[in-house]
C-alpha cells in the first residue's frame, strides 16, 4: 500500500531527531524489555523442493538442518535461523484478500550495500519485486511460490530517523534504486551475509484497536507509529518496529484454512526467564491464554494466540 510521507503527516516541518526514548507510546503495564529480538517464522507450504529452490536461489539462503518434509534455512555463513518450511501436500495458495494472518516476514539485512547487491540480483534473475522507502527502511518486497509475502531490507541510520511529536515517521516512498546499486560496488551477491536477521513480521488483523489491545497492553510491545491508514507499528527496545498490523484484508477477513499456505507461527526471543515469566504474567491478568512449551517451571517457550488465531511463540535467550 503506497502512502506517500506527505499523505500522512502533511507539512512535516515540526519534524524532530528521533533521538532514543524520544517516541513511542508504551504500554500501562508489562513491557518487553530491552534486548528483545525476533526470531524464526514457521510457513506452511505445498512443495519443499520448490520452496528449497526458491529460498536458496532467489533469496540466498542455506539449508541448516532438513528433516523429511521440513527445512530449516538461515544465512550464509552463519547459523541464524530465519525460515522454518513445512510441506503439506495439496495446501493452496495463500489468497489475496479475505485472510488474517501473514502479510509478510522481514528478512534484515546488515547493510545498504548489501541490499544493493541483492537488488541487481533480483534484476539479473527478472525477480519480479515492489519497492519502496519507509523512511526508517529500504525495502523490497517479494512474494514466494506459496503466494507467502516476504520484505528483504535494510534499515536507515538511527541519526536519520525522524518523529513528529512520540510518532515516529514512517511512510512509503519511492526507492533509491539507482543509489543501491551504486553502493553495493562491484562485489556480487553471495547470497545473505552473515548478520542477516529476522527484522519484523507484518500481520493482517481484524481490528486496529483489538489488535493494540493484546499485542501492546497485554504482550508489552510500544506503539510507534498509528497514523499509518488502516495500520498500527509495534516495537520493542526502541526500533522502528518488530511488529505491524493492518486491516487491508478487508472487512471479514477469516483466518486461514487448515489447507491453505500460512504461518504456522512467528517468534519473539526475550533475553531472560524471568522476562518470559513476565510475559506470561501479562497475558494471564489480560484474559488471553499462553500455553507453556513443556513444564511450566522449567520450560523456556511458551505459546500463545492473537485474537485471530495466528500464533506467536515467546522463547527465553537464556536457560538461566
Amino acid at each position: 500500500m503506497g502512502v506517500s510521507t506527505h499523505d500522512i503527516f502533511g507539512d512535516t516541518g515540526g519534524a524532530q531527531p528521533a533521538t532514543p526514548g524520544s517516541y513511542g507510546a508504551a504500554p500501562s503495564g508489562y513491557r518487553l524489555p530491552e534486548g528483545t529480538r525476533l526470531g524464526p517464522v514457521r510457513l506452511q507450504i505445498a512443495d519443499l523442493a520448490r520452496s528449497l529452490a526458491y529460498y536458496e536461489g532467489t533469496l540466498g539462503m542455506r539449508v541448516l538442518r532438513r528433516d523429511g518434509s521440513s527445512a530449516l534455512l538461515g544465512p550464509q555463513g552463519a547459523d541464524t535461523p530465519l525460515v522454518e518450511l513445512h510441506e503439506r501436500a495439496g495446501v493452496r495458495p495463500v489468497p489475496h484478500r479475505r485472510r488474517t494472518g501473514l502479510f509478510h516476514f522481514a528478512i534484515l539485512l546488515p547493510d545498504r550495500p548489501s541490499l544493493g547487491r541483492f537488488v541487481r540480483h533480483v534484476g539479473e534473475i527478472n525477480e519480479r519485486v515492489g519497492a519502496a522507502n519507509h523512511l526508517v527502511s529500504e525495502s523490497l518486497y517479494l512474494q514466494d511460490p506459496d503466494n507467502l509475502g516476504i520484505e528483504v531490507y535494510a534499515d536507515r541510520p538511527r541519526s536519520a530517523w525522524r518523529r513528529i511529536g512520540r510518532e515516529l515517521m514512517m511512510a512509503t516512498d519511492p526507492l533509491d534504486v539507482a543509489g543501491l546499486v551504486r553502493d553495493a560496488g562491484p562485489e556480487p551477491w553471495m547470497g545473505m551475509p552473515a548478520g542477516t536477521a529476522m527484522g519484523h513480521v507484518h500481520l493482517h488483523v481484524g481490528d486496529l484497536s483489538v489488535a493494540s489491545a493484546f499485542y501492546s497492553e497485554a504482550l508489552g510491545f510500544d506503539r510507534t507509529v498509528w497514523q499509518y491508514p488502516g495500520a498500527l507499528f509495534l516495537a520493542a527496545s526502541g526500533y522502528h518496529h518488530h511488529l505491524g498490523t493492518n486491516t487491508w484484508a478487508g472487512s471479514g477477513a477469516t483466518s486461514p484454512a487448515a489447507e491453505e499456505a500460512q504461518l504456522l507461527e512467528w517468534t519473539i526471543e526475550l533475553p531472560d526467564r524471568a522476562s518470559l515469566d513476565a510475559a506470561w504474567r501479562s497475558l494471564a491478568g489480560a484474559g488471553y491464554g499462553a500455553e507453556w512449551d513443556g513444564e511450566a517451571g522449567t520450560a523456556h517457550a511458551l505459546v500463545t494466540r492473537d485474537p485471530w488465531g495466528t500464533p506467536v511463540r515467546l522463547e527465553s535467550a537464556t536457560r538461566a
